[in-house]
């Protein structure tokens, strides 16, 4: 039985994809850069803000107006980061399951800080510590594990009893890095396949089945 949940939020909690791409599409556009498809943004989020602009921007960090399309994205997502991104279906729900049970709720993510905080408190009062990429202050995002060990210490626990739950390889990488079991989850960003190529063992398909896997030992 687990007692503390770690949660990836962007695909696993949230979906964000279409604030996500209606960002990047935006600063293409003021740049004068092709706009991107949502299967391509789909398959450009999982390593942060930056990574995703990188991919979506022709030549990458290498493009001259890489900086200046990177911070359009910023300002936009900013203003426009609860346009349309909800919690999926039953989510919310499942959170206010697995506190009613006593667990400890935390999210990792790969978002930059602010908006991590923001998006956790407006829609996930059951989260008590929401952490978003702050490399700046010495916390590297994931695959690394800081993010999960900072939740852990804010939390008053240790990872003995804690799982790790998202929906993409880097969630899984992120949770071997931790030293702890992950859940994937199927509703998210990545299918099942993809997942079983990066070594998921253990998949739920419905939020409603979350509360039985983690009061079983994986």
């Amino acid at each position: 039985m687990y007692s503390t949940v770690i949660f990836d939020l962007d695909g696993t909690l949230l979906n964000t994809l279409n604030d996500l791409a209606a960002s990047t599409n935006y600063a293409l556009r003021q740049s004068g850069m092709p706009e991107r498809t949502i299967e391509e943004v789909r398959r450009f989020v999982g390593n942060g803000v930056r990574k995703l602009i990188e991919r979506a921007v022709p030549e990458g960090e290498d493009n001259p107006l890489f900086e200046e399309t990177f911070a359009t994205f910023k300002r936009h997502y900013m203003e426009h980061n609860m346009d349309t991104t909800c919690p999926y279906e039953g989510v919310g729900e499942m959170l206010r399951q697995l506190r009613q049970q006593g667990k400890r709720l935390a999210v990792v993510s790969n978002k930059f800080c602010t908006a991590t905080e923001e998006l956790v408190a407006h829609f996930f009062p059951e989260i008590e510590v929401a952490i978003g990429e702050n490399e700046a202050g010495g916390i590297k995002k994931k695959p690394a594990p800081d993010t999960v060990m900072e939740a852990l210490r804010r939390l008053g626990v240790d990872k003995t009893g804690a799982v790790y739950v998202g929906d993409s390889d880097v969630d899984l990488m992120t949770a071997r890095n931790s030293g702890l079991p992950c859940i994937s989850v199927l509703w998210g960003f990545r299918d099942k396949e993809f997942l079983l190529q990066y070594g998921a063992t253990t998949f739920i398909e419905k939020p409603e089945e979350m509360s039985s896997v983690v009061n079983s030992e994986l």
